[in-house]
Order: structure tokens, then sequence, then C-alpha cells
């Protein structure tokens, strides 16, 4: 393949994004993981799977970062996974330590590559991440938007009995409890849900968006979810290898757009082969707002709470 895009975690999430990236031929791909064999073995598995799938793309499974070299992409889906009775806050310490060595280790092999980080606390990691490998902001992005409006879309969908191709949503804000859902941007076959469901119904669909990955936790007790967090961070990279001009909801650094200074946060930005090449400024209600301001306050929590840790 042209393209290659290195995935560091071999968990569920990790491994579920080779295998998308794989089977969609987008690029070949390179699987790293502390853990010996675990990398090693679900890349042979996957390659086993290749002629049954019908695509040629090269796997590699690996503990050695070298294999990562002149990588144009590289998802970051590393660190401990949030467990039930666990919040995103709680994973904060351990998950810094992690992807700053990690973001050190591949910047090392690819200064050219654009990083898509999928480790919770998100919107937290990206600052780690930024900092840790001295990238413009441009090609430090995170996977959030893409997954909470994938959610947002199917519960509509589910709602409504209507195809998911039909469907589009807008979710800003950070990744957890505050994020923003915007209902008037939200669409089916063009045609906002708001002239489509009453607001009651709405706003039981917006709650279940924010607990979106909660509830999955408390349905599979020992994990968290996996398959559409895999699904989303491979949309964003097949924008990025290509070059699509895609315009998709995600975590970017912010100076000043929508009144947010230097904080990682959820908002529409246009794909491409850079990385970000625009973010996207939409009009705002007071309400919708003040919500998105209360969003990146706690994000700002989060920030300033790992300055504080050694």
């Amino acid at each position: 393949m042209e393209k290659k895009v290195t995935v560091v975690g071999a968990g569920n999430v990790g491994a579920t994004a080779a295998q998308r990236l794989a089977e969609k031929e987008l690029c070949d791909v390179v699987l790293i993981d502390i853990i010996e064999g675990v990398p090693q073995g679900k890349a042979l598995d996957l390659t086993e799977a290749a002629p049954i799938e019908k695509h040629d793309a090269h796997l590699v499974g690996t503990n050695d970062y070298a294999a990562s070299k002149d990588s144009d992409i590289v998802i970051i889906t590393a660190g401990i996974a949030r467990k039930p009775g666990m919040s995103r806050d709680d994973l904060l310490a351990t998950n810094k330590k992690i992807i700053a060595d990690v973001t050190r280790k591949v910047v090392a092999q690819s200064p050219r590559a654009v990083l898509i980080i999928v480790s919770n606390p998100l919107d937290a990691m990206c600052h780690v991440a930024y900092e840790a490998s001295g990238f413009p902001k441009s090609r430090v992005i995170g996977m959030a938007g893409v997954l909470d409006a994938a959610r947002f879309r199917a519960f509509i969908s589910m709602a409504l009995n209507v195809s998911v191709e039909n469907i589009h949503a807008f979710v800003l804000g950070g990744h957890g409890d505050t994020m923003v859902p915007l209902p008037r941007y939200s669409t089916v076959a063009g045609i906002p849900i708001t002239e489509l469901m009453p607001p009651q119904r709405i706003e039981e669909l917006v709650a279940r968006t924010r607990n979106g990955g909660a509830e999955i936790v408390g349905l599979l007790k020992t994990g968290s979810a996996y398959y559409a967090p895999a699904s989303a961070a491979v949309e964003m990279a097949e924008a990025i290898l290509k070059d699509k001009k895609k315009i998709l909801p995600c975590a970017a650094h912010l100076d000043g757009e929508y009144g947010i200074e230097d904080l990682f946060v959820g908002v529409p930005v246009k794909l491409g082969a850079e990385g970000i090449e625009e973010i996207m400024e939409i009009a705002l209600t007071e309400d919708e707002s003040a919500a998105l301001k209360k969003s990146a306050a706690a994000v700002r929590e989060l920030v300033e709470a790992m300055k504080q840790m050694k």
C-alpha cells in the first residue's frame, strides 16, 4: 500500500481499528503494544483473514516502535480502559504518563505524521500529545465528535425508523457528560429533527448520547466500547489519507474560535492531507454557546489538574 498507519495499543479499540483500516484497503498497518505476542498474534490473525476478506493490506504486529517509521498517521489508543464505576477523570494520571511516552516514541519515528488521539480522558490526552509531540495543532486531533455524533445518529435512526445514511448530527464540546449535541443542526434527509420529534423525545436522545459510553460500560461490565470508537478513528484517518476535505466533529486546539482559548474541544473541522485544514465556526444560540463554554470549562479543569501532577 502507498500509505502507512500505525495503531498504538492492540486492545479492542486498536485491533478493531487495524481491522477496519486493512479491510478498507486504506493503508498498510503497524500494530504496536507493550505486551509481547499480543500485537504479533492479532496482526497474524488479521493477515490470515485477508484472503477471505479480499484485501492486500500488509499488517505487522510488534513491540518495537522502529516498525512505525514514516507513518502517515498514528492512531493512539494506548492506556487503561474505563471500568464500571470509573469516571474518565479517574484515568487522568495513569494515561497522562502513557500518552506522553507513546507520543515521544512515535514522533521520533514519524515526524510528519498526523496524530489521532483516542485514549481517555480524550480532550485532556490531546493536550498531553500536543505538548509531547511539538507538532503544529493541525496535526494533533482527538477522536470524540465523530463517535458521539454516530451515537446520536444511531439513536435518531432507532427513534424514527429511518436509515442511518439519511441522518447527519453535530455534537460539540468535550468527550464526556458535558458534551453538546445540537438538535437544530441534526437532520434527516436535510430536515431538522426539531421538525420531526417533540422536544421531550429529543432531550431523551440527547441524554442517551451523553451517556452513550457509560451505557455500554454498564452492559459489558468488564470493558468499554470499541467497535464504534474504532470506526470513528478510521473515518477520520480515511479523510486524511484520501485528502477528502471532509467536515467532521473532532477535538481540535482552539485559539479564540467559539470564544475558547488554548484548549482542545470538539468542534466541526475540515480534514485533509495535513490534518485539520480549517476549523468551522457555526452560529450558536445563547444557550448552545453557554453549554459549549460549560463543556470547555470541564475540559480545562482536567488540564489544570494535570499541571499539578508530576
